[in-house]
């Protein structure tokens, strides 16, 4: 936020300057590490950034470590995050019932507050009996327990048609949607559980940071068409590149 502010304000001189010339302004090499310089940013803030990413992302024992040694403290338990990636791999591996009794045995307002969750577990639970060839089952679990969601819930009766059209096909891995039985899927409703569990323990769902760079590279996008300046390219070594000019 604090750098985009700093950006964006020096975009309006740039666009004030542009209008009386065709051509882009060029920022030099100094002249841009100065302003970046000029920007000043705390440890702490840096810290807490780091921290929420950890805990977010569910990095316990590094965000124990990081704890020590930066005196950053966490704005939740670390041991919940044990708790909360048992869950997550539980649904990663295809275990999804484990994956509910574990969600009940944390906070069991979670399924009860949250019916598109349930659902996608559900879901997920059906995929996995298809995966294994479990058809009769697969076909009895879709009638008793998804059936009832779909009757009162449009866009969950088309969730239940794709997953249960992987039936039809021999070959269900190269239908239509066959995607569901991708990694992918499990990652997805991994992704969803997770984010509300977070959001029952009164943190955010998603981390900081690459929010953060999301709003970088929206910023460098805009200010590219006012200006040649030195951009960051890679963002593995965040290293300024010189515009071509």
């Amino acid at each position: 936020m604090f750098l985009s502010r700093i950006v964006l304000r020096d975009l309006d001189s740039i666009d004030s300057a542009a209008s009386m010339a065709s051509s882009k302004k060029v920022v030099t090499r100094d002249e841009w590490e100065r302003k970046l310089r000029d920007v000043k940013i705390r440890k702490e803030d840096m810290n807490r950034l780091v921290m929420n990413f950890l805990v977010t992302e569910g990095f316990v024992d590094a965000a124990d470590k990081f704890r020590v040694e930066s005196g950053t403290q966490p704005d939740i338990d670390l041991a919940t995050i044990t708790d909360r990636m048992e869950v997550k791999k539980a649904v990663q591996s295809g275990n999804v019932q484990e994956a509910i009794e574990k969600i009940n045995d944390l906070n069991p307002t979670i399924l009860d507050t949250n019916p598109q969750l349930y659902f996608h577990l559900q879901q997920q639970k059906l995929i996995e009996l298809i995966r294994v060839g479990k058809i009769n089952e697969a076909l009895e679990f879709a009638q008793e327990e998804l059936a009832p969601r779909g009757e009162e819930n449009q866009a969950f009766l088309e969730e239940i048609e794709k997953t249960v059209a992987l039936l039809v096909f021999e070959d269900a891995k190269n239908c239509p949607y066959g995607e569901l039985l991708d990694v992918s899927q499990r990652l997805k409703t991994a992704s969803e559980v997770n984010a509300a569990i977070l959001t029952s323990q009164s943190h955010e769902k998603d981390p900081k940071l690459p929010s953060l760079l999301k709003m970088l590279i929206w910023t460098q996008n805009q200010l590219n068409e006012k200006a040649a300046y030195p951009r960051i390219n890679n963002f593995s070594t965040a290293a300024l590149e010189d515009p071509a000019i």
